[in-house]
């Protein structure tokens, strides 16, 4: 019983700390979307606009992975952490981008 409660309460903790860094990810994530709309400035095209709405779904992912992170947190903790684990595409991405450029 007590190893159960300790994974819940890991689980508790694992949800929070990364959904943190989400919210802190949200701050920096506002003026790059208003500056990815200088993207238009060539003309509109298609990788124009996949590049504005792959910047603007961040907090959209954020929000529904993490519901359902939560909801599925008691039922199936393996595909909770997967969803909630797939707004860091966008951090781990745009940190290469940083890297490379």
């Amino acid at each position: 019983m007590r190893i159960a409660a300790a994974r819940g309460n890991l689980m508790k903790i694992f949800l929070i700390i990364s959904q943190l860094i989400y919210v802190i990810c949200l701050i920096p994530w506002f003026p790059i979307w208003g500056l990815s709309f200088m993207s238009f400035d060539s003309g509109i095209a298609l990788g124009n606009s996949a590049f504005v709405i792959g910047i603007g779904l961040y907090p959209v992912a954020v929000i529904v992975c993490s519901i359902l992170g939560w909801v599925l947190r008691g039922r199936n903790k393996r595909l909770a952490i997967i969803f909630n684990s797939v707004p860091m595409i966008w951090i781990i991405g745009f940190g290469l981008l940083m890297i490379i450029v």
